[in-house]
């Protein structure tokens, strides 16, 4: 949600004042989860929701494992959020290894716990550089998965964006075109997978335009505490790991608590030269951890709300 403001006054304040000084908050926020395999990571996630919710988000999500493999946990995840934490939550949902009267099983599970609205994927195969194949009475791709979903149920749905451009992608118009599809088939918003340049969402919301697309596109947020992770997360979806980012973390190996330091530095840094070009609506991958997210959201100005 961009709001109105004078460019050049905002790039002035950010190069001469402290760049986190006296910014107002006025941001909404959204934080993605996985599902928990153990109790002690159920507990993790758990503290994690807590810690967040009084920043007031818009929704949290959680993801949902390749071909259904956490269905049950993403499921129960999601319907403890909304029963318990009493959040907006949304669950993920893939075409990977699903009919569609498997997609509609689950969908309609949802509704029926009180969810609300569904990040539509395609999804990957599970296995890296395996390609992608239908489900021979499933959903083809993303589009279809969400005009499916529509005729299940009036979900809220959003949906992916690359601004590195997906690396099954033949060209980066031939991505612009498919987002497109999946917005014109009832896709609310798409969130972008994570980038490191700000410049770079910046070019991608001028192709975006020209594109004709003019729905919102919220820029995802990974803050980094592991490279190697980074790179593995990163070479399925097209984004680029900047050689910089490598020296950085260069000797942090047995001292995580720098490695959080540094992290938090980082993807406060890129948030907040995202929010001197207009930038109001961050949507963060917590990787089930709630200190830097939290860290980089007060960077930004927001505070606690009270009663939450």
């Amino acid at each position: 949600m961009n709001t109105a403001l004078d460019p050049a006054h905002e790039q002035a304040v950010a190069h001469d004042t402290p760049l986190f000084a006296s910014l107002p908050g006025d941001l909404a926020v959204s934080f993605e989860f996985f599902p928990p395999k153990s109790q002690k990571m159920e507990d993790q996630l758990w503290d994690a929701v807590q810690q967040l919710k009084p920043l007031d988000p818009s929704f949290v999500s959680v993801t949902y494992g390749a071909g259904g493999s956490t269905r049950e946990r993403t499921h129960n995840t999601v319907s403890r959020i909304i029963a318990e934490a009493n959040m907006p939550a949304a669950a993920h949902l893939t075409c990977v290894d699903a009919s569609k009267a498997e997609i509609r099983e689950v969908a309609e599970q949802y509704w029926e716990a009180g969810v609300r609205h569904i990040v539509a994927l395609r999804g990957d195969a599970g296995e890296p550089g395996a390609p992608f194949k239908p489900h021979p009475d499933g959903y083809g791709n993303a589009a279809e998965l969400v005009a499916g979903l529509k005729e299940i149920a009036d979900f809220e749905i959003s949906v992916a964006a690359y601004p590195e451009t997906h690396p099954d992608a033949d060209c980066p118009q031939a991505d612009l075109d498919n987002l497109k599809r999946k917005l014109d088939a009832g896709a609310t918003r798409a969130i972008t997978q994570f980038f490191f340049s700000a410049d770079k969402f910046f070019r991608f919301q001028d192709q975006l335009g020209a594109s004709g697309i003019d729905a919102p596109v919220v820029p995802g947020i990974l803050p980094v505490t592991n490279v190697a992770q980074a790179r593995k997360f990163a070479g399925a979806c097209g984004a680029q790991i900047p050689d910089w980012m490598d020296g950085l973390f260069d000797g942090l190996d047995e001292r995580p608590a720098s490695r959080q330091l540094v992290a938090a530095t980082i993807a406060a840094e890129l948030c907040r030269r995202l929010y001197a070009g207009g930038v109001r609506d961050f949507h963060f991958y917590t990787l089930n951890r709630a200190e830097l997210a939290y860290a980089i959201c007060h960077m930004l100005g927001m505070r606690p709300k009270e009663g939450l």
